[in-house]
């Protein structure tokens, strides 16, 4: 009997075990899905429906667009910014995966699950319940109020400047449809990636010549001289000086403060961050893209770029076609004005004010295409994640298979498919959806922060591309977006402190299903040396 007297293996280091491309995926992604991905996460019902609130807080055509700018800026940044990470880390499951190297399994499995329970289901719930409100229009039948099975109406729950509860759990025509739209959607992305990214392909294409077409409608043909005049001709600039005074209630039902144009420029970021969000989705696919160390990078300056661009062009149509002042009984389209848009729908008063009533039912499919391109993209990226996670030993093991034929993490779809669902009967999903962008900034603060910790602790790794003016440009946006948060933990707390809530209960969630087993990672580098 021989002894084998090689030397053992050496053991690879926890960033060589966890860096590395995931080899059981499918490349099938290449460049223009990758953008098509970044332009449809984004592009959902937000930008059709937020400049009201915005109007109503900030009461300036010209910080009506300064909100829009702000966050413009913000995403480009944090996409060229997320760019660098995507290029050195492309594997499955993105975002969780830069915050589990730079910072600990913790961080990961935080936003993980604050991911899954709220952030990318409650997202695709509401996407796929504005669905059915728009389809609603064209068949009249499909409505919130048309019950199928009620459950309980909640109460309202008073607790400090929050009101929690207030919403009807049950089946209802409006959220059967969403379920309907979910269920379908997740079952297609089983099929391939290739037949998910389709389809996303085709309605993101769809959905982007829609903003382009009511751009350039609004611009040369739906100008209107009321309009024109009470929000450019010498009153653009009102009340945006920096030493002017807004109004901006405190919690709900709190008392009135007055606040700078700093302050409530962080405000009206609810709106306007919220209907940029999800750019990073892309990332959450990276172990199938084909090429990613350049693709990746390139898909998310091209896709945000394009984006905001259609965006800011969107708001100066709103400016051209309604007066952004306005009274919320007004008995038109135009003295309601932006502000007061009949039930927010800014788009479909701006269509309705150009072409009448067969502009609204357009402007009404435009957005169907967008929602439903929109939950397609979320469905797509969101599994990946939990099958990252899962991979990891940080959530249920049976959500690592994938489906034998084509490979796409069929367990993850199912699992976020059944929760999403849960969410649309419940009615919660739209609170929960207030509670969010909290939380979201506070991540991507942290992720960013983890591009300045990576750079220190793994100094020589490649980087097939580096974040464009660092370490200026993503040190601004950290400031830019703690200033942001902690304004909205003054001034909106209904929003801010359930959504730290949500993502502090996942701590103990995490060491309970820690308890008496060896974390399956360790820290980055723990295993260097």
């Amino acid at each position: 009997m021989s002894i084998d007297t090689k030397p053992p293996a050496p053991i690879a280091s926890d960033w060589e075990i966890h860096s590395h491309q995931d080899k059981e995926l499918v490349k099938a992604l290449g460049l223009t899905s990758a953008t098509m991905l970044v332009m449809g996460s984004m592009i959902g019902s937000g930008i059709f429906i937020v400049s009201a609130e915005i109007s109503r807080e900030v009461n300036s055509p010209a910080l009506l667009i300064a909100a829009w700018l702000v966050t413009g800026f913000m995403t480009i940044v944090g996409a060229l910014s997320y760019g660098e990470l995507a290029a050195m880390m492309p594997r499955a499951g993105g975002q969780y995966v830069y915050l589990r190297e730079a910072l600990g399994p913790l961080w990961g499995f935080l936003y993980g699950w604050t991911l899954f329970l709220v952030i990318q289901t409650g997202t695709i719930a509401a996407v796929g319940v504005a669905f059915g409100k728009f389809l609603g229009i064209f068949v009249p039948s499909i409505s919130s109020s048309n019950w199928i099975l009620h459950f309980w109406k909640v109460p309202p729950i008073r607790i400090g400047p929050m009101v929690l509860g207030n919403m009807d759990v049950g089946l209802n025509t409006q959220n059967l449809v969403a379920i309907l739209v979910v269920v379908v959607l997740s079952v297609i992305n089983i099929f391939g990636l290739k037949t998910g990214a389709l389809i996303q392909n085709v309605f993101t294409f769809a959905k982007v010549s829609a903003l382009l077409g009511l751009g350039l409608l609004g611009l040369f043909i739906g100008r209107n001289a009321q309009a024109l005049a009470a929000n450019f001709h010498g009153n653009f600039w009102n009340n945006a000086g920096l030493s002017a005074q807004h109004a901006v209630q405190v919690g709900v039902g709190g008392p009135m403060v007055m606040v700078g144009t700093l302050t409530i420029l962080a405000v009206a970021q609810v709106g306007s961050l919220f209907s940029a969000d999800a750019w990073n989705n892309v990332t959450f696919t990276a172990g199938e893209v084909k090429n990613p160390s350049r693709n990746l990078p390139l898909s998310l300056a091209l896709g945000t770029g394009v984006v905001i661009t259609l965006y800011i062009i969107c708001n100066f149509v709103y400016l051209n076609v309604l007066p952004l002042d306005g009274v919320a009984n007004g008995a038109t389209i135009l003295q309601r004005g932006i502000k007061y848009a009949t039930e927010d729908r800014v788009a479909t008063a701006v269509m309705t004010q150009m072409f009448g009533a067969v502009g609204g039912l357009l402007m009404a499919a435009a957005i169907m295409l967008s929602g439903f391109g929109c939950v397609n993209g979320l469905i797509l990226a969101g599994a990946r994640v939990y099958y990252a996670m899962a991979k990891d030993g940080l959530f249920f093991r049976s959500v690592t298979k994938l489906h034998p034929t084509y490979k796409t993490p069929a367990v993850s779809l199912m699992v976020q498919m059944v929760w999403t669902c849960v969410l649309c009967v419940s009615g919660s999903y739209g609170q929960l959806l207030d509670y969010i962008i909290f939380a979201v900034l506070v991540f991507y603060i942290l992720t960013i922060l983890g591009l300045f910790v990576l750079r220190r602790t793994h100094p020589d790794a490649e980087r097939p591309y580096r974040a464009i003016g660092y370490p200026v440009l993503p040190a601004v946006y950290i400031v830019m977006a703690l200033f942001i948060d902690v304004v909205l933990l003054r001034y909106k707390p209904q929003y801010t402190w359930p959504g730290l809530i949500i993502v502090l209960l996942g701590i103990p969630v995490y060491y309970l299903s820690r308890q008496g087993e060896a974390l399956p990672l360790k820290r980055s580098g723990e295993l260097n040396g």
